[in-house]
């Protein structure tokens, strides 16, 4: 649980509203193939290496590469393979579809790979169509653009909604990174664990975050810094929900350059984070309309701000029963409309689960399972999340054993980190860290400890600490 006890004075902001990642390993999640069955019979789909049939996300540094997997429906017969070729009507398509105005990324720094093939009796190919995509260095950093695809079939019909796809890219060669890399089992680079630094803006100062690097790498610690918090907030004048700030959280996006630029300009990722304030909204109790409106809100601030992503926590709200018009039951269903219609809207951008209340347990979405829509899952302090709460989300999306530094909840020990590491899993989150509160030193132990088992690395400090100065 969120330690969060001081009641937001809410001052509020002006609304905005429009009406508008990519893993290296070759684990394919659980996709819902029941969603690709129709009347045409032994249909084939793609997907990647998250098992994502949709919103495929990859940031670029000077070249990389996309894995798509090709899924059948049901076993299949001998011959069944799918070829991928690029074609800018998937874009038309895609951008109609959405509303959005994404650019092509450019086809001469795009070259794809061989058809991919499904042995008989199988229903997914053993080796993928890889992509590999070069930065043309001439790409906006802050830009996202798309790949636009067809996909065609031998063997087999491509499911009618499968036909295009496009893959979002966002081209980062010009930027930091905050991506620490360390040897697997076989010795190969890989990149380590995301640190998520979930950071009580009551109190703190973010740029504190940026205090705290390795020694081998000088990365920063920190991967992605969540903003704790705004809220969803509910106008009994309108009956509309929306994002309110309190006058910390506005005081920092009103100052963005000073307390967040340094941030982005490290490498390190800001995310918006939305709790209830003690009204009748909560991220689980939005109708499907009022999920699609709040969405576009929300992406609405984070393109004001350039955030990098939303984090919800279902906590604070006074849900009521009977269920006030316009609302539904506080479910897990809809809490996973509402993290779907986040990804639906802003699909290059993180969403993250806090693993408690209804944000713990997310279910299908129109055929969606909730690793389709859902980034990363953050356990609750000292606690685990499994693939049970988060169907089709692999490991390298969730993160056990979070620690509270405020009242010393620390869980970072070496046997924990160490076994989150061997086991796959992809991140850590850290709460309420400040440098200016007297158990510093229980702090810089603990983040040494990230530093040492999840980096192999040493943890340098720069004790010049920021102080909350607004």
């Amino acid at each position: 649980m969120m330690n969060y006890s001081k009641y937001i004075k809410v001052l509020g902001i002006t609304a905005l509203m429009s009406l508008s990642a990519c893993a290296d390993d070759i684990t394919i999640g659980d996709a819902d193939e029941n969603k690709y069955t129709s009347a045409q019979g032994l249909t084939v789909y793609t997907c990647d290496a998250d098992g994502r049939s949709a919103n495929t996300f990859t940031e670029l540094r000077g070249n990389g590469t996309v894995d798509l997997y090709v899924i059948a429906n049901a076993n299949v017969p001998a011959g069944v393979s799918a070829t991928v070729t690029y074609d800018e009507l998937a874009l038309t398509a895609y951008n109609g579809a959405n509303g959005t105005k994404f650019e092509a990324f450019p086809q001469a720094n795009v070259a794809i790979g061989q058809a991919a093939t499904i042995a008989a009796g199988e229903t997914k190919s053993a080796s993928p169509i890889t992509i590999t995509l070069t930065s043309p260095g001439n790409l906006k950093p802050d830009e996202t653009y798309a790949i636009p695809l067809k996909v065609t079939a031998t063997g087999a019909n491509v499911a009618a909604s499968a036909q295009y796809r496009v893959i979002l890219v966002r081209d980062l060669s010009s930027m930091p990174d905050a991506t620490k890399y360390v040897r697997d089992a076989d010795g190969n680079l890989v990149p380590g664990m995301k640190i998520f630094s979930c950071m009580e803006v009551n109190d703190t100062n973010p740029l504190n975050n940026i205090c705290f690097t390795l020694k081998n790498s000088g990365k920063p610690l920190v991967d992605a810094v969540i903003l704790f918090s705004s809220n969803i907030n509910y106008n009994s004048e309108t009956g509309r929900v929306y994002v309110f700030n309190n006058e910390n959280c506005q005081a920092i996006f009103d100052q963005r350059d000073k307390y967040l630029k340094p941030l982005k300009d490290r490498g390190i990722k800001v995310i918006l984070s939305i709790l209830g304030n003690h009204d009748r909204s909560g991220v689980a109790n939005l109708s499907d309309e009022a999920a699609r409106v709040f969405a576009q809100e929300v992406k609405a601030m984070c393109d004001a701000y350039d955030l990098d992503g939303v984090f919800l926590d279902d906590e604070y709200s006074a849900y009521e029963n009977p269920v006030p018009p316009g609302f539904v039951n506080p479910s897990y269903e809809a809490c996973s409309r509402l993290y779907y219609e986040l990804k639906r809207a802003m699909p290059d951008r993180i969403t993250v689960a806090y693993g408690y209340g209804r944000t713990q347990y997310l279910t299908d979405v129109d055929g969606h399972k909730c690793g389709e829509y859902l980034d990363y899952a953050l356990a609750d302090y000292g606690s685990t999340v499994n693939n049970t709460m988060y169907p089709g989300l692999p490991l390298s999306g969730m993160g056990n054993y979070s620690s509270e530094y405020a009242r010393n909840y620390i869980y970072t020990s070496e046997d924990k980190l160490k076994s989150m590491r061997e086991e796959g899993y992809g991140a850590y989150m850290i709460f309420a860290m400040d440098p200016n509160r007297s158990n510093v030193n229980q702090q810089i132990e603990s983040m040494g400890n990230i530093a040492k088992y999840l980096f192999d690395d040493e943890l340098v400090v720069d004790d010049n600490y920021y102080k909350k100065d607004w």
